[in-house]
């Protein structure tokens, strides 16, 4: 599709970048004020289909209406403040208008996912149904693209409502007054993606929520002001469920009245061309994604029609950096304007709301370069010289943002000095109050001074933060600490044959000690290649890692995976122990 039949195939109008009203970053009590705010201005949201048409142009003004409405249709139902709505997170207007009816009508959204990286429909319903529980959901909005599923979903649950967003607005708009929402009041329930446990509902309250908008806006991305000549614009394919894309891309944009143009996550990994294409017609000038998001573009490669010369800053997050693939990207799309100082490293997690650190702008990836043996035995990054092997090359993330604060910890406690590994804490206005209804896991990652236990580890390095991994995917081998994503970077790299997340590495009990296992999909159907396969493999890690490992080659697409798209070893390895890989 050419850019200019993206330009020609809708009648409807785009909401402007200028906004023309004064900027504000984020300094609002609570999301009703700021989208009271944005309301004032021409700036909203941007629907698209996969095919990069506009199905929807919702302007912060039209959306304070409807989201109004919504909020007393909600109440009508027999909702009172503070419960819980769950909501399967398309990315479309009417996710936009249940969300902000329950902002303004007090009640507490819980944005869920939609089945895109699940297994099957049995367990997709299955732990969409755990979440509205865990959740204690009185009323579940269900989209239409699994509107049949509805009944599956919602059999047996204590609900007052459970239906579409259609049948939502067909109920009576009463003249309800609506509650006072306070800044300590819950905003929503972010599920953490579950990666290295079972998803949790992260609570968030308005003032921590808008204390992180106002840092990411005018501190991390340094969103022009409005007397600015240059304008900023958002596009994003980032699903709406997940952190980086509730709050990176829908609720800030929001708070500092920029407007959006959204791609549905689940057609991004069909043509994940028309993101880029969707920067280029409209000159957007923000844009994050996992490192997985550009690998794709890369393998699709650059059209001659798309200028990537606007986009300022190209944010990188939701999992760990690939600095080769930032390079591939760079060297991609360089021919179509793309600029590799507008990569911007970044870091956070569901429980800092979102960002906790950014990397300076205009500078790109800043990279540091270990002996890999001496960390995993020392806890200990010492540079790399060009004899180190073998070795390891990690991406800086950015200093703390404003009023927030970052310390690595030993296990006992110590603040460590720089290039020494440990465990990294932090403490700010946009941590979490805690994990909803669940005050053990609260208090394990909480303490009562406010620091936050990431449960991540990394290095300070001239001030900024290098995340080296999860302490719980930690393998411990013959006492040194083996990072699972080394081996399966090093297999997806070295090995033609093995793309990217194809594989799961863990340890299993075995006898006295551990044993390493490797999860690998194989779209080989020749015995005789696959068994080739497993060998280069098992030798490739004896050669770089200096370990065994048992390798096990399974179906394409078995490897489970968490709502945001990363891989979850924990659940790889517990399909493997009960032989579900067999």
């Amino acid at each position: 599709m050419t850019e200019a039949n993206l330009n020609t195939q809708s009648p409807l109008s785009i909401t402007p970048s200028r906004s023309g009203i004064e900027r504000r970053y984020g300094d609002f009590p609570t999301f009703p004020a700021a989208l009271d705010y944005a309301a004032q201005g021409k700036s909203g949201f941007n629907i698209y289909s996969g095919r990069g048409t506009l199905i929807e142009s919702l302007p912060y003004s039209t959306l304070r209406v409807q989201a109004l409405s919504v909020a007393r249709r909600l109440l009508g139902l027999g909702l009172t403040k503070g419960d819980r709505v769950a909501i399967v997170a398309e990315s479309d207007g009417d996710f936009a208008r249940a969300f902000f009816g329950c902002q303004y009508a007090g009640l507490v959204p819980a944005p869920l996912p939609l089945p895109v990286v699940f297994g099957g429909k049995d367990d997709y319903i299955k732990t969409l149904r755990g979440m509205i529980t865990s959740a204690g959901a009185r009323a579940v909005v269900v989209p239409s693209v699994i509107g049949g599923w509805t009944d599956l979903i919602t059999e047996g649950l204590d609900l007052l409502f459970g239906g579409s967003p259609t049948e939502l607005m067909e109920q009576e708009e009463k003249e309800i007054a609506l509650p006072d929402v306070g800044p300590d009041d819950l905003s929503y329930l972010q599920f953490s993606s579950g990666s290295t446990r079972s998803p949790t509902g992260v609570c968030i309250t308005q003032r921590a929520g808008m204390a992180n908008i106002h840092s990411i806006s005018k501190y991390g991305l340094c969103v022009f002001p409005s007397e600015d000549p240059r304008v900023d614009r958002c596009v994003s394919w980032l699903p709406l469920y997940h952190d980086m894309g509730l709050v990176g891309f829908f609720l800030t944009p929001m708070g500092c009245q920029l407007s959006v143009d959204l791609l549905p996550t689940r057609e991004f990994a069909r043509r994940p061309h028309i993101w880029l294409e969707l920067i280029s017609r409209n000159r957007g000038t923000l844009s994050y994604s996992p490192s997985f998001g550009f690998e794709l573009c890369v393998r699709r490669g650059a059209r001659e029609e798309i200028d990537l010369s606007s986009w300022r800053a190209a944010g990188i997050g939701g999992d760990m950096i690939r600095p080769q693939i930032m390079h591939q990207f760079a060297e991609a799309f360089a021919c179509r304007g793309f600029d590799k100082r507008a990569f911007v490293a970044s870091y956070g997690m569901a429980e800092t709301t979102l960002a906790i650190s950014f990397a300076p702008l205009n500078e790109g990836i800043h990279t540091d370069t270990v002996d890999l043996r001496y960390l995993e035995e020392r806890n200990y990054a010492r540079p790399a010289d060009e004899k180190t092997e073998p070795r390891r090359t990690f991406v800086l993330c950015g200093r703390p943002l404003p009023e927030h604060e970052m310390e690595v910890r030993s296990p006992d406690g110590k603040i460590l000095s720089e290039r020494e590994v440990g465990t990294i804490f932090v403490r700010g206005p946009s941590i979490m109050s805690g994990y909803f209804q669940r005050p053990d896991e609260t208090e394990k990652a909480l303490s009562a001074n406010g620091w936050l236990n990431t449960g991540d580890l990394g290095y300070f390095l001239d001030g900024q933060i290098v995340v080296t991994g999860r302490a719980k995917d930690l393998i411990i081998i013959n006492a040194r600490n083996i990072l699972p994503q080394d081996l399966e970077w090093a297999a997806e790299h070295e090995m033609p044959n093995v793309r990217s997340r194809d594989v799961a590495v863990f340890s299993v009990d075995h006898q006295e000690g551990e044993k390493v296992v490797a999860l690998v999909q194989c779209r080989l159907s020749e015995e005789e290649t696959r068994a080739k396969l497993k060998t280069d493999l098992t030798a490739l890690f004896r050669r770089i890692h200096g370990i065994d490992v048992e390798v096990t080659l399974v179906a394409p697409r078995s490897l489970p995976q968490t709502s945001s798209g990363k891989l979850t070893r924990a659940r790889a390895k517990a399909m493997f122990l009960a032989g579900e890989f067999s």
